[in-house]
């Protein structure tokens, strides 16, 4: 097994997290440092993949400006 370097964290949260943490860890047979690592890796892969790629968008515009006329016929 490799070992993960980890740094030290300072922060606040609200009582009902700080508290539903360790409840999570224990019921999982689970480390509550894993537990906050998992939280936080979720949460910072949800907001990067919340954004839409550039190009992505740019040909949705480009498909909306050819076929804007049909949508309404193909939401019949």
């Amino acid at each position: 097994m490799s070992t993960t370097a980890r740094e030290k964290l300072s922060s606040q949260a609200a009582p009902e997290v700080l508290a539903a943490l360790p409840q999570i860890a224990e019921a999982q047979g689970r480390q509550f440092q894993s537990v906050l690592d998992e939280a936080l890796r979720d949460d910072i892969d949800r907001q990067q993949k919340e954004q839409p790629r550039r190009h992505v968008m740019t040909a949705f515009a480009s498909n909306l400006d050819e076929f804007d006329n049909l949508y309404p016929e193909l939401a019949k």
